[in-house]
């Protein structure tokens, strides 16, 4: 079965650095997509990053120049270096992939969430 396994949240103050990771594990023949999205209480799952099996990535504004995400094709992992946080950065933060998982096959999965909380 697939699944994502994230690491790397925590505490930290605000102008630190946080890196998480996302390893995607099971039957899995590559990945199309992959990103973090977060969601802090009250608000929405938006997206924070998200990069493509060709090296394409898309930032949200609020991130951008902040943070900075990695994958590497033959793990299907990904990373997110999180450099400056500020306190607004405290969320959940999910992982989501689109996988290819058969021969014609693609499907969407999510980890379970990590909290990352940047205090002032």
């Amino acid at each position: 079965q697939v699944q994502l396994v994230e690491s790397g949240g925590g505490s930290v103050q605000a102008g630190g650095s946080l890196r998480l990771s996302c390893a995607a594990s099971g039957r899995i023949f590559s990945f199309n997509r992959m990103g973090w999205y977060r969601q802090a209480p009250g608000n929405q799952r938006e997206l924070v990053a998200a990069i493509w099996s060709g090296g394409m990535t898309n930032y949200a504004d609020s991130v951008k120049g902040r943070f900075t995400i990695s994958g590497d094709n033959a793990k299907n992992t990904i990373n997110l270096q999180m450099n400056s946080l500020k306190p607004e950065d405290t969320a959940v933060y999910y992982c989501n992939a689109d996988l290819r998982t058969s021969y014609r096959g693609s499907a969407d999965y999510w980890g379970q969430g990590t909290q990352v909380t940047v205090s002032s």
